[in-house]
């Protein structure tokens, strides 16, 4: 059981490190933390999910918790299910883009704000270490189901704002985005689908936007010809990559601001939030269209937080992450891709003409450095850049005229992150490899 209790959620493999056992005291744990009346729950297509649902909802219900079951859901509908049932808390059977023989779960409290290690799971995993559950209830809770799928379609297809239906290629990658896609009628989108059936091997790829290769395929559909865009959805359908109609992969700070751009237009003068590693372009997208642009720190606890506190109408993460007040101020994939579709739609521009004026600046993507001692790696680049203007949001940035970066350290790991932007690409790869040389030194 060591180690499955993460930052931001429940992870591990099914049988060795999360087994049926544990989910119920999980489910026993949470009762016992969160003392929930109401409880939604929803799981994945792993064929592993379904046990670890009865047995959580065994412990919930022991518990004297009346358990939602939601049954197959993306991680978005978890969420609206959640804010639109009225729930105390919920949770996602999910190990979202992980290997087949991985789980885990996603846990809320009310009105899906998510529980992460500072918040809750350590306390959960004390509780089902220690055994130290309340008593069970004199009368046990129930459980009924509910399919939150039909709210769910109409709320999102809502924001659709199209003159006529854009022809997209969308790879579900065996993955819960199959169910996502639902959102899309044909009046919206005429779909041309990649790995439509739902397999918790992904005997495809990895279901990972993040990872440039598992976007091979669906880039070279793309080049065939005939398409507005294309989506690839993760494995729990709460993340998604952007391409164009060229097959070209769009970063997902430039789908930041492009939906940030979309917003304003409706919202103007609405606090938008962007992760501290996007491009210099996306706050000054923010700003052109008049709305105020924030910088979150990464990870999806800490920027639901910061969008409550400033009542944001969006969020953008570098990792395909959207987040929408909209949805219970968490992600929905499918909104994100119809207000990409609405520009696409109300410009008349192809997407790789509507990013164009934005990728103003040259970035590295984020480069991971396995280093001994850490601590030492940061008081180097301190010194080094000592002249810089410097903030510690989320690691240390560092801000010159023409060029910065940003230094993470790993959670679990001996890993320093970094991400660098310049104004030219020269100055990128000279700063790059400079910043890179210190840090590995």
């Amino acid at each position: 059981m060591a180690g499955i209790f993460k930052a931001y959620d429940i992870r591990g493999i099914y049988g060795t490190d999360l087994t049926d056992e544990i989910a119920f005291k999980i489910g026993r744990a949470v009762a016992t933390f969160l003392k929930p009346k109401k409880f939604v729950i929803g799981h994945d297509m792993r064929p592993h999910s379904t046990p670890l649902f009865e047995a959580m909802a065994k412990g919930l219900t022991m518990q004297g918790v009346d358990v939602i079951n939601i049954g197959l859901a993306s991680t978005p509908m978890s969420y609206h299910a959640n804010g639109k049932l009225g729930a105390d808390g919920s949770a996602i059977i999910t190990a979202s883009h992980n290997p087949g023989e991985w789980n885990g779960m996603k846990i809320c409290r009310e009105k899906a704000i998510p529980i992460s290690g500072a918040t809750g799971i350590a306390d959960i995993e004390r509780i089902v270490n220690e055994e130290a559950f309340d008593e069970p209830a004199a009368t046990p809770g129930t459980v009924t189901e509910y399919d939150i799928k039909p709210e769910y379609f109409a709320h999102i297809r809502s924001f659709a704002d199209l003159k006529k239906p854009l022809k997209v290629v969308i790879d579900y990658a065996n993955g819960m985005g199959i169910l996502e896609g639902g959102v899309f009628t044909d009046d919206m989108f005429s779909i041309d689908p990649m790995y439509d059936e739902l397999d918790g091997t992904f005997p495809n790829h990895e279901a990972n936007p993040l990872d440039l290769h598992t976007l091979e395929n669906i880039s070279a559909r793309l080049k065939a010809g005939g398409y507005d865009f294309g989506v690839a959805f993760d494995g729990d359908a709460d993340r998604a990559g952007f391409l164009d109609e060229n097959g070209d992969v769009v970063s997902m700070d430039m789908i930041t601001a492009l939906i940030a751009e979309a917003l304003l237009e409706k919202q103007p003068g609405s606090p938008i939030f962007y992760d501290l590693r996007s491009s210099w372009a996306v706050k000054e997208v923010i700003e052109e269209s008049g709305g105020k642009p924030m910088m979150s720190r990464v990870g999806h606890a800490f920027i639901k937080a910061q969008m409550r506190e400033a009542d944001a109408v969006f969020a953008g993460e570098l990792s395909g992450h959207y987040y929408f007040k909209d949805n219970y101020y968490t992600e929905s994939s499918s909104l994100a891709a119809i207000y990409v579709a609405n520009l696409i739609s109300e410009t008349g521009k192809p997407l790789s003409e509507l990013v164009k004026p934005i990728r103003r600046y040259f970035a590295s993507g984020e480069i991971n450095s396995e280093v001994a001692d850490v601590e030492a790696a940061f008081a180097r680049l301190n010194e080094k850049f000592s002249d810089a203007k410097t903030y510690q949001l989320d690691g240390v940035s560092f801000e010159y005229e023409d060029w910065w970066f940003n230094v993470r350290s790993s959670n679990t790991e001996p890993l320093v992150r970094l991400n660098l932007e310049a104004k030219t690409p020269e100055k990128m790869a000279e700063k790059r490899d400079e910043v890179l040389a210190i840090i590995r030194k």
